[in-house]
């Protein structure tokens, strides 16, 4: 190109590369040829001679020129070959009697490089492309590829059964056709969502990402059955939940059963003892009490199954902590300095959720007589608040957000887990661990910006 502009092509009559290799190999033995022919036919030979001797210097030149060009020629087009062989992907074609030292050797040594480099990729390559689309037979995912149109171009043998057709007949088909368009244009890279498909119903995970193939964008489904999964834990959740409240159940009707039987024989004795009324009384007393917890406990239960939706405002972060420490009244916590900042989040929630953790490490820290500390420390796209104490620590953190499990006299096991709750409704995550340094535990809630 010339000025942004595209040349134009050579004319038909121009000497292309082999011509002019001759051209030049003539044109460097014709002075030489010329003055010997002068020679010749200027001494006082005899003709037959003359004509001899000009025979012979003329086919020694022309042989010269063309056996130069034939060796020059001949190279280029074995590197022609070798380098089309390449362009088709035959790698096996190797250039002959190359060596060091000269430089066309070298050319073809780099060209056998080349060959070889190529042949060991083009090979790792196959064998990766082998394995992937091994891999994407057996698992148990449905995978599909989109081109720009929305129209399938990959699926695996699981996409295959949640169709309950070939790939012959799904390929080249709309994502629109498949029922999967609502998955490419969802504004959520990953979700769950309930679907029901001709192989298959459940709920499904999704998950949808972007490549590149041959420059042009395409986008990759995939979609796993979560329903399983999901029943196995709602089965261990429903689990859990019943063994506690059998727990709690057994703890309360137990006695209330044995106190009502002992107070039922207590009335058809005859005569009766002269202070059945004071055991008719501790005993009503005793299963009015019981009878109180369990209703305490019923009420914490819908209290964590009814949290609300948190309602975003801005949250000044140093204020919250602030005004949550100065709620202790039975030691003094310490507050850390950290960076001045605002947050999207539900105050009220948020001051519960501190509330919880703080009111928790204060209990572990007057048991040692230590302190409790709280700060914050500001992230690139999240803030971390840190509450520490300088109790004894945890030794068990195992059940620690088991609903209603408790170690504390008189605690209702709720606590730490409507806190986790509060935290994940957030978009963050709540974490108790041991401190690294000294005794005591460290709670720490992350919080997106």
């Amino acid at each position: 190109m010339t000025d942004g502009q595209p040349t134009k092509s050579a004319p038909r009559d121009r000497l292309n590369h082999d011509q002019r290799i001759l051209f030049m190999a003539l044109a460097g033995g014709l002075p030489g040829t010329l003055i010997s022919l002068i020679l010749i036919w200027d001494r006082p030979y005899t003709p037959k001679v003359q004509w001899t001797l000009s025979l012979i210097i003329l086919g020694f030149w022309l042989s010269l020129a063309f056996s130069l060009r034939g060796r020059v020629v001949r190279h280029l087009q074995t590197l022609s070959n070798l380098l089309a062989a390449m362009r088709e992907g035959d790698y096996s074609i190797r250039a002959r009697g190359a060596g060091r030292d000269d430089a066309l050797g070298d050319v073809m040594l780099e060209v056998n490089a080349l060959g070889e480099t190529l042949r060991a990729q083009r090979l790792g390559a196959l064998e990766a492309t082998a394995l992937l689309r091994t891999v994407m037979g057996e698992i148990d995912v449905a995978v599909f590829a989109f081109d720009a149109e929305a129209r399938l171009r990959l699926v695996n043998r699981a996409g295959e059964r949640l169709f309950a057709q070939p790939a012959g007949r799904l390929l080249g088909r709309t994502a629109a056709e498949l029922g999967l368009e609502e998955f490419l244009h969802s504004a959520d890279d990953a979700q769950i969502i309930p679907k029901t498909f001709p192989g298959q119903a459940g709920r499904w995970g999704v998950r949808r990402s972007t490549f590149r193939e041959r420059g042009l964008p395409h986008q990759l489904l995939v979609l796993s059955d979560l329903s399983r999964a999901l029943r196995e834990e709602e089965r261990e959740a429903w689990k859990r939940l019943v063994r506690v409240l059998g727990h709690e159940l057994n703890n309360s009707l137990t006695p209330i059963k044995s106190i009502a039987g002992s107070l039922e024989s207590l009335l058809v004795r005859e005569p009766r003892p002269l202070d059945w009324h004071d055991d008719m009384a501790r005993g009503l007393s005793i299963i009015g009490s019981r009878s109180e917890s369990l209703s305490r406990f019923m009420q914490a239960y819908a209290h964590l199954a009814r949290l609300p939706t948190p309602r975003f405002a801005p949250v000044n972060v140093h204020e919250l902590v602030r005004r949550v420490a100065e709620l202790e009244t039975r030691l003094h916590v310490k507050v850390m300095p950290g960076a001045e900042l605002t947050i999207q989040a539900d105050a009220d929630q948020l001051e519960q959720l501190l509330i919880n953790l703080q009111r928790n490490a204060a209990d572990a820290a007057l048991e040692t007589g230590g302190g409790v500390s709280v700060g914050w420390i500001k992230n690139t796209n999240h803030v971390t608040l840190i509450i520490e104490d300088e109790g004894t620590g945890l030794s068990n953190t195992a059940n620690l957000f088991v609903p209603f499990f408790t170690t504390k006299p008189g605690g209702s096991g709720i606590g730490l887990v409507l806190s986790r709750q509060i935290a994940e409704a957030h978009g963050g995550t709540l974490t108790l661990t041991n401190r690294r340094r000294g005794t005591g535990c460290e709670a720490r809630l992350q919080l997106p910006l």
